[in-house]
């Protein structure tokens, strides 16, 4: 009987593969560590800064309102801005929000007709990624800051709505749009696909409160779909979706489905009523 024989260099061969597949694995194991703490960074540490700090800034501007009226100066109704850097193309792209580029809006004059309220006339321009409102969604217990643009790191990153340049500020003929994140940074538009018609949307001002009621929905548009945010809003890529008549309307975008943006999701509102503060 033979007894087998195993060379020192068969050894020496078998210890370093061991070696590499060691090696191999506490590679993979590291990876997987790290990818893990990245997506808990994203999907729960980034929400929690974000609805914290929109707090805050919703308390703050409360505050500040209640201040100001308290030593009796006259409030002004923060007005549209324009300039600034915007994110183009759209939603947070981890998986977030919605900007949708190409706005193109039309000419507002002539758009006065059939208010159902008397809306004050903006006196001022908020400041860039100024927050100077509150959005209040009381289907999906949603309260927060607007802020003038649509910056990511400096607007939707924090966990506002952010205002689109150059088109109209609340309770002012034309569109009043907005862009939000759905998932991370707070995700403040995530359900506003839940919205029906006849629900009520809520925005807050220094100088007084409007009252928008949801009237129609976009399931899926493309990003590049700038005519949903324009005066008269309507789908240049699905034109059946819109309007036709001047009006004062309010509009939500938010990339669709979730974890993407590689459409997006559109809600409209008309103004119903208009109280001063």
């Amino acid at each position: 009987m033979r007894v087998p024989v195993t060379s020192r260099r068969s050894l020496r061969r078998r210890a370093l593969g061991a070696r590499v597949l060691w090696n191999a694995a506490e590679i993979l194991v590291t990876l997987g560590v790290v990818l893990m703490l990245l997506v808990v960074h994203q999907l729960w540490w980034t929400n929690r800064q974000a609805r914290e700090g929109a707090e805050r800034e919703v308390q703050a501007l409360e505050r500040e309102w209640e201040g100001s009226q308290g030593e009796g100066g006259s409030p002004s109704v923060s007005g549209g801005g324009s300039g600034g850097t915007s994110s183009t193309g759209g939603t947070s792209s981890t998986g977030g929000t919605s900007s949708t580029s190409g706005a193109g809006g039309s000419s507002r004059s002539g758009q006065r007709s059939g208010s159902p309220a008397s809306p004050a006339t903006p006196a001022r321009q908020p400041r860039w990624d100024q927050a100077y409102a509150i959005l209040t969604i009381p289907r999906l217990g949603l309260r927060i800051p607007v802020a003038e643009g649509i910056s990511k790191p400096n607007v939707l990153n924090k966990g506002y709505a952010g205002h689109y340049p150059d088109t109209a500020q609340p309770g002012q003929a034309g569109n009043f749009a907005l862009a939000g994140h759905r998932n991370t940074h707070g995700e403040p538009f995530r359900y506003i696909n839940r919205l029906r018609e006849g629900d009520r949307i809520e925005v807050e001002t220094r100088a007084a409160g409007y009252t928008y009621v949801v009237d129609r929905t976009i399931p899926q548009t493309a990003p590049r779909d700038g005519g949903v945010i324009r005066d008269v809003p309507r789908s240049l890529v699905h034109p059946r979706y819109g309007y036709s008549d001047p009006g004062y309307y309010l509009t939500l975008t938010t990339c669709t489905p979730e974890y993407t943006s590689k459409y997006r999701l559109v809600v409209w509102g008309k103004l119903a009523s208009m109280r001063p503060r």
